[in-house]
């Protein structure tokens, strides 16, 4: 199955979810190296990316020859979000994703992100706002509404539609529920009917048998993983094979896997720097020992080095006996 934003193709629909301090772009060039359909990255404050506020700029940071990359973008004020859809463009963007639905406090305190789902007037003028100021596909990705009493998701998503917004991402559950109880998928199908225009569902979509589970309930056209990818970033192509018969991808375990985890450590630290690499490194190589069941000493080890070269040598020993965990 393949979606379709302008003249961009999401083949198969299978997509990795923005993540703060997650999904920087060594996890998303990655991620699509295995073999999604599209990956997102993290939330990018609109008025601080245009301000050139230190680290932002790098977190919409773009290979210039990976495609199906979307840039999110998060705000209150129309004016910053248009011009930060420009630069963001200007630097190799071939999507701009509209963030109505982080839930953390220090965002919708801000009266942005799913505190939109509040004022849907407001929100509609940021969507014209971004649609109107760059020639790229325009998604949006919210939540069910910011409460059970306010679930709005269907009008803001034709609101959106009707304002040129191309694709739109539902998590399945409401601002209020941050991340608790389970994603309500069957919800989803509201938005479904809603709109004429491609429908993600997001939430709890951890594996295949999830994925299959959320498609056949929403109705939706393709799926966005999350915390599902942490620790296995091959997950995503394993659902596009699975689901829709995708090139499978080949998993790595043993030497392969300490290979790939290698790679992925020093491309953080070739992007950020080493001290900056360092820090950002340690939950990516956490979640990779969680799969492996690493010994408790071991990972210690690895997750205390301040140097790399012993970090790299340590991941043999911690990643080692994998063949069962990472099948």
């Amino acid at each position: 199955m393949t979606l379709h934003l302008a003249d961009k193709e999401i083949a198969p629909p299978v997509l990795l979810a923005p993540m703060a301090g997650i999904t920087d772009r060594p996890f998303r060039d990655l991620v699509m190296r295995l073999g999604a359909g599209m990956v997102v990255s993290e939330m990018v404050a609109s008025q601080e990316m245009v301000q050139a506020k230190p680290g932002v700029r790098e977190r919409a940071e773009l290979s210039a020859d990976v495609e199906n990359t979307a840039v999110q973008l998060a705000g209150r004020e129309a004016h910053w979000m248009a011009e930060a859809a420009r630069q963001v463009a200007d630097r190799g963007a071939r999507v701009i994703d509209i963030n109505m639905g982080c839930p953390a406090k220090k965002v919708t305190n801000g009266y942005s992100g799913s505190a939109l789902l509040k004022t849907p007037d407001h929100a509609h003028a940021l969507i014209e706002a971004v649609v109107g100021a760059v020639d790229l596909p325009v998604t949006l990705k919210t939540r069910l509404g910011w409460d059970d009493s306010l679930l709005n998701a269907p009008d803001v998503a034709r609101r959106a539609q009707d304002a040129g917004i191309q694709m739109v991402t539902v998590h399945g559950r409401t601002r209020c529920q941050f991340y608790k109880g389970r994603a309500d998928w069957k919800a989803i199908r509201a938005v479904k009917e809603a709109v004429s225009i491609p429908v993600i569902a997001n939430g709890d979509i951890v594996d295949t048998d999830a994925a299959r589970t959320a498609l056949r309930q929403s109705g939706a056209d393709g799926v966005m993983v999350g915390r599902g990818a942490q620790g296995k970033p091959w997950v995503l192509a394993q659902i596009c094979h699975d689901l829709y018969g995708a090139e499978a991808p080949e998993i790595p375990i043993g030497h392969d896997l300490v290979d790939m985890v290698c790679a992925h450590y020093q491309s953080m630290l070739d992007f950020y720097g080493t001290d900056l690499g360092l820090r950002v490194a340690r939950k990516h190589l956490g979640w990779y020992m969680d799969e492996a069941a690493t010994p408790a000493p071991l990972r210690r080890a690895v997750l205390t080095s301040r140097d790399p070269a012993e970090v790299l040598r340590l991941l043999a020993d911690a990643l080692s006996d994998t063949d069962e965990v990472a099948a």
